[in-house]
């Protein structure tokens, strides 16, 4: 039987992943499916799965508060809507760990002129995503990070995601979208602000 690591080896998502032992674990899978890991084609195989999950994975390693904390004051217009549409993103789903992708859309409203760049709007969405993850929660940690670090009056995450869990097997809905949201301070309580933010996302559009 293969060794189980110790919950507490397993608990620290900042850590540098383990390579040795991904590349262990897939070439027990390939194995488990019946292939001959050391045949032509799969002998390059866990190393070469093992990089890919470090790659997707790496948000583990990353901290949003590093992009969010700079920060600059605009003096005119600088408690106006400020939003960032689009922003694609591809995260793993961690119920099945294949991947899930779409477009995020991101608001906040600004207090005391505190604003950061759009490219940081940006990262933020990537450092949360690559990660396994479920998009309920994504939203959510986005949302979050902005208002622990921008301390903003408002904020609206949106997201919309094809699940290739949907897409490849049993279910077979190749066109099944989810759409997740995150409301947080004024755009949680006031109705018609939250209107106005999800026509100018383009929600449902």
């Amino acid at each position: 039987m293969v060794p189980i690591a110790r919950v507490e080896e397993l608990a620290d998502r900042s850590a540098e992943p383990d390579m040795a032992r991904v590349e262990r674990g897939v070439r027990e899978i390939l194995i488990g499916l019946g292939e001959d890991p050391d045949r032509e084609g799969l002998m390059d195989t866990p190393a070469r799965v093992a990089r890919a999950y470090r790659d997707m994975l790496s948000g583990g390693q990353q901290d949003a508060g590093e992009h969010l904390a700079r920060v600059f004051r605009q003096s005119q217009t600088g408690d106006d809507l400020v939003m960032l549409r689009d922003i694609r993103f591809v995260s793993m789903c961690e119920h099945h760990m294949l991947p899930f992708t779409g477009v995020a859309h991101v608001a906040y409203l600004p207090s005391h002129g505190r604003v950061t760049g759009l490219s940081k709007l940006a990262r933020t969405v990537d450092v949360f995503a690559n990660r396994l993850q479920m998009q309920e929660r994504l939203t959510a940690e986005v949302a979050d990070a902005l208002v622990e670090h921008l301390d903003p009056r408002g904020v609206a995450v949106v997201m919309e995601a094809e699940h290739s869990c949907l897409r490849l097997r049993g279910a077979g809905k190749e066109e099944a979208r989810m759409l997740t949201t995150a409301f947080r301070g004024a755009m949680e309580h006031d109705r018609a602000m939250r209107s106005e933010v999800l026509s100018l996302m383009g929600v449902g559009r």
